[in-house]
Parts: structure tokens; sequence; C-alpha cells
């Protein structure tokens, strides 16, 4: 089970390649949410996604024979891109499974990156069943996108800057809202913000249809999604929240959220508006609850992780022409 000392060791493996992100505010969208609101720019770390320091923090540990050997990970593209990235600087072969209506770009990135991409049908094909498949036949090391002890390790970096700059701005008492599909992110910076600043309260953000991981921890037991596909949000599209996450998420966790594509959308171009950073639409959801959802909300700051930017160019112009104002 991942704990704050995978964390700090993730965190010194990581120090000198992965981006410190800054911690952003907006007067007006203040205004909109009636209190602070401070949005963690994950969205440019590496590969536009804090998907980038999971990658690291798993590739980093292994021994270099499983090295030499090479890695497959599965991922609809972010830890795609970020697994891709860090097996190429640790010189080490790298398969992706992708479903195939995952974004162009994403595709097309971790291509662009060194990787070999296996494209697979979302609803009739089990990437799972792929990945171990694929993996014992070429001898990989399969690394998950969330449900791997280094991965969330690697995640809960994040944690870590959020303590700092919440320290920095003088924040003690906030909710953490974070874009969550298998629970990576939010169990690694829960464990994080646990340890460093007990004062934050971690809280997923999902998309409407897709809150497996909010009524898993309403009911107190894993629940899955009656569908695998059908949102613009396809970065935090899972079945049910994962086996090593839950129980961390179920401990540290305040009550989740769900959006809908058109509130993520707009805090899309609300990010480009008042922010100037790119967010794809399930990097947007948790600044979508803190803007649309704030009578869930108590206190006077909220912080949002912005997770990831990797939006394809006519989704983006949709957003802005919808809602840029």
């Amino acid at each position: 089970m991942t704990d704050i000392a995978h964390i700090e060791a993730a965190a010194a493996r990581l120090a000198g390649h992965a981006l410190r992100t800054p911690l952003l505010g907006s007067a007006f969208l203040n205004d909109i949410a009636g209190r602070r609101v401070w949005v963690k720019a994950e969205c440019l770390q590496h590969t536009g996604s804090f998907k980038f320091r999971g990658g690291w923090s798993a590739v980093s540990a292994l021994t270099p024979n499983q090295r030499e050997k090479g890695v497959i990970a599965y991922s609809s593209g972010n830890h795609a891109q970020g697994v891709a990235l860090a097996a190429q600087r640790h010189g080490a072969p790298c398969v992706i499974v992708m479903p195939g209506d995952a974004p162009r770009l994403k595709i097309a990135n971790t291509r662009d990156l060194g990787a070999e991409v296996v494209l697979y049908d979302r609803e009739r094909e089990n990437r799972d069943a792929i990945g171990a498949r694929i993996a014992a036949e070429r001898s990989l090391t399969l690394i998950k996108p969330y449900d791997e002890v280094e991965v969330i390790a690697g995640q809960g970096t994040c944690g870590l800057e959020i303590a700092e700059q919440a320290t920095e701005h003088r924040i003690r008492q906030a909710d953490v809202i974070i874009p969550c599909g298998g629970g990576g992110l939010t169990a690694g910076v829960g464990l994080a913000l646990e340890s460093r600043a007990p004062g934050l309260r971690p809280r997923p953000a999902e998309p409407e249809g897709f809150d497996d991981t909010a009524r898993s921890l309403a009911s107190g037991e894993v629940c899955r999604n009656a569908r695998l596909a059908g949102s613009l949000c396809d970065a935090i599209v899972t079945p049910a929240p994962g086996a090593l996450t839950f129980p961390i998420n179920r401990r540290l966790c305040g009550p989740g959220f769900a959006v809908t594509d058109d509130e993520a959308l707009q805090a899309v171009a609300l990010a480009f508006t008042r922010l100037k950073i790119v967010l794809e639409p399930g990097g947007a959801v948790a600044l979508a609850a803190a803007l649309f959802r704030p009578d869930q909300i108590e206190g006077d700051d909220v912080i949002v992780i912005a997770s990831g930017g990797n939006i394809d160019a006519g989704l983006f112009a949709s957003a802005l022409s919808r809602f840029g104002g």
C-alpha cells in the first residue's frame, strides 16, 4: 500500500524531471464561485498532464533489467503519454494499449514519443486482458494507470506541492477538488495532504453518468458504471474505483461531485479566457465543480486540480465558441 514514505521517495526521483506547477487565481472565477478559487495547473506538466509524475515514478523504480525488456501501459491518452515519455528518457521500449475512440491528439502524441500503440474497442474488448497478454508474450512490465503503488506515489507529489503552496498563501482549511477516474491522483494527493496539510480535504470530481467513485464513497462499497463510453471527459472514464485506490479514498475523501459535459466545457472556456491555460474536459471537472456546485462547498477557499490539457483543436474551438463570451 502506498504511504507518505513512497510519495517522498517518488518526489526525490522526480526532482529535476517533473515541473513544479503553479497555483493560479482569478478574481473573475472567485466571483462565480463565491469564494477564492485556486487552480493547480497540472495541464502545464510535461506531456500536458499530471500523469507524467506517476509514469516517471513507476519507470524510475524498475530494475535495469526490467527497463531493458520494456514496459506496457493501457490508457485513453494521458497515462499513455506520461509512461511513454518516461520510458523514452530511460531508454526503455514501450507499448501502449489505447481505446480506438481516444482523442487523435493523444494517440498521435503517444506515437511521437516513441511508443508502439495498440488500439482496442473500449465497449467490446477488455484492456486489462489485452495488456496482460502482450506483457506475458513480450516479458514487459505492466504499469497500470492507477492501481499501482509507485504510480499513486508519483501522483502524490502533486499533493506535496499543493501543501507547500497552500502554506505560502496561508490557506489552512479548504476542499481540494480532484478530477477522478480510477482514483490514483485522488489517493496520492489525499495521502500527501493527510501528512502535510491535514486541514485540506480531498474531494473527487467526475462526469455525470460516470461518477462511480462518488457513488462508491456514498455507499461505502465499490459501484461500477453502467457504461464504459459516452462522455467528453474521456480521460477519467473508468469502469469502477481501483482496488488499491478506493480504500484510501474511502478513508480520506469528502463527498464527490458529478458535473455535466457542458459544465466541463464551460470550465474549459473559462480556464482559457480567465487563466490563459488550456484544459481538456476531463481535466476541467474539478474547476466546473467549484464554479457550478458552490452550495456543496464550505469555506472561503477551494483548491482545484486542472489535471490535463490534451484536447483536440476542434473540441477546444467548440468550447470557446459556445462559452467563451
